[in-house]
C-alpha cells in the first residue's frame, strides 16, 4: 500500500492540487461564499482522475501484480489525506478572518466551527456521488463531476440560504465561536462523523464497481 500511496502522491496527483491547497486563504474575503474552497478540493480530485485516464493510470496500476482493491484503497486515502489538508490548512485563515475587526459574512455562514462540520458533510456527499459513478467506468470522468459539484452546489446554497432564513442558523450557527460553542462543536462533530460514514460506503461501493469493471 505504501508504493501505491506514493504514486498517488508524486506521480498521480495533478500539479493543481497543491495551487487549490492554497486557497484556503480565501476564508479572509469579505462578503464571500466560503464552502467554495471545498468544491476547488473536489475540482483537484476531478482533474488527478482526468490526468489519470489521459496518461492511462488506471489500466497501468491493474497490470501491477495487486489486487483492484488495493488501487481504490490507494486513490482513497490520497483523497482523505487532501480533504483534510485543506480543512486543516483553513483553521488558520478562519482564526484571523475572526480576529479581524470586520462584519459578519453578508453572504452566508462565517468562517467559525459550525462552518467546518457543514463542510465535511459536503465531501462526504461529494466523495460518495463522484466515486459512486466513476468507479462504475473510470473512462466517463466528467459525468461523474459533473454530478458531484451539481449535488454539492445545491447544498451549498441550501446552507447559505439557511443562514438567511432559519433563526436557530442565524442566531446560534452563524456567530463568532465564542457564542454558542457546544452546540457548534457538536456539529463539527456531527459533520465529521457523516463525513466518515460517506466515504466509507463511497470506498465499499467503489470497490464492488471497479471489480465488476472490465479495462
Amino acid at each position: 500500500m505504501k508504493p501505491l500511496l506514493k504514486k498517488e502522491i508524486f506521480l498521480s496527483m495533478h500539479p493543481t492540487a497543491l495551487i487549490f491547497l492554497s486557497f484556503s486563504f480565501m476564508l479572509l474575503i469579505p462578503n464571500y461564499p466560503y464552502y467554495v474552497i471545498f468544491f476547488y478540493t473536489g475540482l483537484a480530485i476531478f482533474f488527478t482522475c482526468m490526468n489519470g485516464r489521459e496518461n492511462h493510470d488506471v489500466f497501468y496500476t491493474v497490470t501491477l501484480p495487486i489486487a483492484k482493491k488495493e488501487v481504490v484503497k490507494a486513490r482513497f486515502i490520497f483523497v482523505i489525506i487532501l480533504e483534510l489538508l485543506q480543512a486543516l490548512l483553513s483553521v488558520p485563515f478562519a482564526v484571523i478572518r475572526q480576529l479581524m475587526p470586520l462584519a459578519g459574512n453578508q453572504v452566508g455562514m462565517d468562517a467559525n466551527i459550525a462552518f467546518f462540520g457543514l463542510s465535511f458533510i459536503m465531501m462526504g456527499v461529494f466523495n460518495l456521488i463522484f466515486f459512486g459513478i466513476y468507479y462504475k467506468n473510470v473512462t466517463k470522468v466528467g459525468k461523474a463531476f459533473v454530478w458531484a459539484s451539481s449535488i454539492f452546489f445545491i447544498i451549498m446554497i441550501i446552507a447559505e440560504a439557511c443562514v438567511h432564513m432559519i433563526p436557530f442558523v442565524r442566531d446560534q450557527l452563524d456567530t463568532k465561536d465564542t457564542e454558542y460553542f457546544i452546540i457548534k462543536i457538536c456539529l463539527l462533530i456531527f459533520g465529521i462523523a457523516i463525513y466518515s460514514l460517506l466515504t466509507a460506503i463511497a470506498y465499499f461501493k467503489s470497490v464492488s464497481n471497479f471489480d465488476k469493471l472490465d479495462l
